[in-house]
């Protein structure tokens, strides 16, 4: 049976009459363990997507399954990595953590969540700024801390929505690695969605593409058959990764061109005619802009 499963899922918004159709038959089967990459142009539904995966939205055709059973809400069995970091401000790095720990597992003793917080600071290497308001850290200790958070509440499905998009190319580098080792330890299933295409290679296990929108639907998976773990020194001259950027690349820039609509308007120009600018301003002959209808045609007569 498919771990995680969607099927036949479209989702439109905006008032009826005016509705404007997002995703359309969106098909998707993940087995458990595995990492999916979902590749797609700003814009395209990718978020759509990500917020229907994790119950934050229903969709309005179509069925989310999770080992089976059909998802009709947000639930701690799908932890979501935003792309803002979303941390209260007023919170330190141990509390932001601790407070989705204190959530999940009401059970545990102060003592035992206390330890299950910092046990996942740990595993994204915060240790030491563990005391630090969200204000002291860096964009990539922030996201550190969004992924130890959802981490913390060990979600059977690890979604990431563009987690790394808004972070400079080292900084991005550096958590594309700590994502592939964490999830190497805890052998996660994880959905990921990324306008990166060498970012979806280089992580997931296969990478399915998003069509251009509107009306975008998911296009065939493409297979990463590049033994873990990968450098990306070293994928840049793997001939299988280039033929697999290049499909890939090539699949989403034709789902563009087909999407592409002409449209052609009537284009009316002003009626106006313009000043004459090689006239110095206040010297005669300079006038003001002038409409075509306030030309008129004068006959003088000049006597000798």
């Amino acid at each position: 049976m498919t771990y995680l499963e969607l099927k036949s899922v479209s989702k439109a918004y905006g008032a009826n009459g005016s509705r404007t159709e997002v995703l359309r038959d969106v098909n998707l089967s993940i087995e458990q363990g595995e990492f999916v990459a979902i590749v797609g142009y700003s814009g395209a539904g990718k978020t759509t997507l990500m917020s229907i995966l994790a119950g934050l939205i229903r969709p309005d055709t179509g069925s989310v399954t999770l080992e089976g059973q059909e998802m009709t809400g947000p639930g701690p069995d799908r932890g979501l990595v935003f792309q803002n970091y979303s941390l209260l401000p007023w919170l330190t790095v141990f509390e932001n953590v601790k407070l989705a720990v204190d959530q999940v597992f009401p059970e545990k003793s102060p003592a035992e969540r206390a330890a299950h917080t910092t046990e996942f600071i740990g595993l994204v290497n915060l240790a030491p700024a563990r005391d630090k308001l969200p204000r002291e850290l860096s964009g990539g200790m922030r996201q550190r801390v969004n992924v130890a958070r959802t981490l913390a509440t060990n979600p059977k499905v690890l979604l990431c929505d563009e987690p790394l998009s808004a972070l400079d190319a080292l900084t991005r580098a550096n958590l594309q690695d700590e994502i592939t080792r964490i999830r190497t330890l805890h052998s996660q299933t994880v959905v990921l969605v990324t306008n990166d295409p060498d970012e979806a290679i280089l992580l997931a296990d296969r990478v399915v593409p998003l069509t251009a929108g509107p009306n975008a639907t998911l296009g065939p998976s493409f297979v990463v058959d590049l033994p873990h773990p990968r450098d990306r020194k070293a994928l840049n001259q793997n001939v299988r990764f280039r033929e697999l950027r290049r499909d890939l690349s090539s699949y989403l820039l034709n789902s563009r061109h087909e999407r592409q609509a002409t449209v052609i308007r009537k284009l009316i120009l002003p009626d106006i005619e313009p000043e004459d600018l090689n006239i110095p301003r206040n010297q005669v002959g300079r006038s003001r802009p002038l409409r075509s209808s306030e030309l008129k045609t004068a006959t003088i007569e000049v006597s000798h």
